[in-house]
């Protein structure tokens, strides 16, 4: 089977797939966060009359590159995300699992909306994916988290592979001693991991753009090598990314063309992914930063 990227709305695309043809969904659907969502890609070179300073007092000069934007903003947002996470659980395999990834803003509401979809039963875990960048609020605590709620179509029957989920460093690895220090522990549900540095080879320029860490973790300990992921808010095509690491098939949909055209950059002229809707030969100037 072929990798697949779809251009265009998800729900058809949804409505039109085989029942339980998946092992798992991953989505990061827009936050409703009320506004556009934009980045601007910006390169710094060395200069002696640059516009900023740096380590050591050293000045750069900077230039800007390509903006790449989206619309985050719904009046409704739980009737735009039902339907699709109706057809998610249709399409899910009976031992499949979904992972969604949401913020503080709908969080709530959504695990209401997915209990009735799934059943109260079927929710395994919310996972706190903890990262501290940007500012600072002063009237309030700074919220610097995401959450993402995994609820298991078959709760006596998922797939769950612990050993091979990546170990984390112990906080005080005097008190554990040096074999269990260099092995590392297992994480909980609360996930300390960077966004994506600035200058990471892993940057494509996509304003929300996950970590490829976050992505590894979820699909090794929650699908098998050639079992097959989709994820239907595509963005940047990070789940694709991760999944062509470890050997697990793909299906992408992003109705957003800028979306569409950083995935082709970033899996180049790849054989095994198929394309529908959307010509990557014509892309030309998607710059990665």
């Amino acid at each position: 089977m072929p990798n697949y990227i779809y251009f265009g709305d998800n729900l058809p695309i949804l409505k039109s797939m085989d029942s339980e043809c998946v092992d798992l969904i991953y989505i990061d659907p827009p936050f409703n966060t009320g506004q556009a969502r934009s980045l601007t890609q910006i390169r710094t070179t060395h200069s002696s009359h640059g516009d900023r300073v740096g380590f050591q007092g050293k000045t750069y000069q900077t230039e800007r590159g390509a903006s790449r934007s989206y619309n985050d903003r719904f009046d409704d947002f739980l009737a735009f995300i039902e339907p699709r996470l109706v057809e998610a659980y249709r399409v899910t395999k009976p031992d499949g699992s979904l992972f969604f990834h949401i913020d503080y803003r709908e969080v709530h509401y959504c695990k209401i909306l997915l209990d009735e979809i799934y059943g109260r039963a079927s929710f395994l875990n919310e996972i706190i994916w903890a990262y501290d960048y940007g500012g600072r609020s002063r009237r309030k605590w700074p919220p610097k988290h995401d959450n993402i709620l995994w609820y298991a179509k078959n709760p006596k029957r998922y797939t769950f592979n612990l050993e091979a989920v990546d170990r984390i460093q112990y906080m005080a690895p005097k008190l554990v001693g040096a074999e269990k220090a260099g092995r590392g522990k297992l994480p909980t549900d609360t996930w300390w991991h960077t966004i994506v540095p600035t200058n990471s080879k892993e940057k494509t320029g996509y304003p929300t753009q996950k970590p490829l860490g976050i992505l590894r973790r979820i699909i090794a300990a929650s699908s098998n090598p050639g079992e097959v992921v989709m994820d239907f808010f595509a963005g940047s095509g990070t789940t694709g990314a991760a999944c062509l690491e470890l050997g697990r098939q793909f299906i992408l949909v992003d109705d957003n063309e800028e979306a569409l055209r950083v995935m082709a950059k970033r899996f180049g002229g790849r054989e095994d992914i198929q394309w529908v809707g959307f010509d990557p030969r014509r892309v030309v100037d998607v710059q990665t930063g």
